[in-house]
Formats: structure tokens, sequence, C-alpha cells
């Protein structure tokens, strides 16, 4: 599996189709996050915006290699190995860069409550900061895993689902990425640091299952 990851890791390098989502998450961040703001909110803005890109990541991992290149590497370590390395490929690379995120997002922001009266500890507020990243992933992975072949083979259809779950996992109730980002905001305006067990754990098992189907499918379909 190591040198499956790699491989796809150097795949997803070399093709520069990364550049895209990155770009477009740094635009985000550029915008909506700005120097001397709450930390707590900073980086709930900042988790929120990496779901999509995590999910987009993962779409480029599926896809990057061609059909024949595929065929062989399904060949030699099994189809459901294959899938399985293009998944965690694209949630390493979405990981470093919420991890990243969290970093310059911890570092240009106010450690202070909403109102800023409030103190907040800053090692604390990046350490929800970075579970808060760790959701968005996971989340994001689990929906471009469903959004992607072998679930769904239509371009069109399945970048038009992925963006609206993409959308619903950040606003509807009950959903490990909205939990979690609404206890960022509230612990904002309370002054306290949230730490987000649950949403952490739901979000695994939804990675988990999303992840497994996905891979289950692979090696029925070939």
């Amino acid at each position: 599996m190591n040198a499956l990851l790699g491989y796809q890791s150097a795949l997803l390098v070399r093709s520069q189709r990364w550049l895209a989502p990155v770009i477009l998450y740094a635009a985000f961040l550029a915008v909506g996050v700005q120097s001397g703001q709450p930390v707590l909110d900073s980086l709930a803005y900042a988790a929120a915006a990496l779901l999509p890109v995590a999910a987009w990541l993962v779409r480029i991992c599926v896809t990057n290699e061609p059909p024949a290149a595929r065929s062989c590497t399904a060949a030699a370590v099994g189809p459901w190995r294959a899938q399985l390395a293009c998944l965690l490929s694209a949630f390493l690379a979405s990981a470093v860069l919420g991890a990243v995120a969290t970093l310059v997002v911890s570092v240009i922001s106010d450690p202070a409550s909403t109102d800023h009266r409030t103190a907040v500890n800053r090692l604390g507020a990046s350490a929800a900061g970075l579970l808060a990243m760790l959701v968005s992933v996971l989340v994001g992975t689990a929906i471009g895993a469903v959004t992607s072949w072998p679930l769904m083979r239509s371009p069109g259809r399945a970048v038009s689902v992925m963006l609206l779950a993409s959308l619903l996992s950040l606003v509807t109730t009950g959903s490990p990425a909205k939990a979690v980002m609404t206890g960022l905001v509230s612990g904002s305006r309370d002054g306290v640091v949230p730490v987000p067990l649950l949403p952490v754990m739901g979000a695994a098992v939804l990675a988990m299952a999303a992840m497994g189907a996905a891979c289950g499918l692979a090696s029925r379909r070939g």
C-alpha cells in the first residue's frame, strides 16, 4: 500500500490538476479570513471551505490514471486496493492542505472571542481547528468517494451531486461538518474552545462506510 500511495501521490502532483482546487481554496481564505479576526470564527470558515475541496481532490485522484494504466494497477494489486490508494492519496493531500491552513489562520487571527473581550488559548484553538479540518476532510472524502467512479460514471451528474452534497453537509442538522462548525462559532461567541470529538468520530464512520462501498464496488466492476 505504501508503494501505491506513493504512486498515486506522484500522479496527483505531476498532473497539476490539484492547482485549481488549491488556488480556489487559497482565494476563499484570502477573501474570508483577515488578520485580527477572532481565531475560532476564522478556523470555522477555513474548515467549511475545505470540505468541497477535499471532495474535488478525490475526483481528481480517482480519474487521474489513464484507463490502461488503471487496468494494469488493478490487475497487479486488485481493484479494491487500487481504489483505496486513490482515496487515501486524496485524503492525505486534503489533510496536509488543512494543516497548513490551520497554521496560517491561527497565526494571523486574534486569539479572542467574537466580541474581542475574552481571551482564547491560541494553542487550544489550533487543536480545535485541526479537528474541524479533519472532519471536513473526512466528510469531503466520503462525498468524493460516492460521487466518483465506480458509483457514478457520468461526470456532469457526479459533479452536480458532489457540489449539492457538500453544501447540504454544511447546513443539515446532524451532519458532522455542521456540528463542528457550529461548535467553533458558538465557542468563539462564548470564548470557550470546543473539543469536537463526536463530530470527528461520526465523520470517520461516514468516510469508512463510503470508502468501503467504493472499494467494494470497484472489486465487482474490475
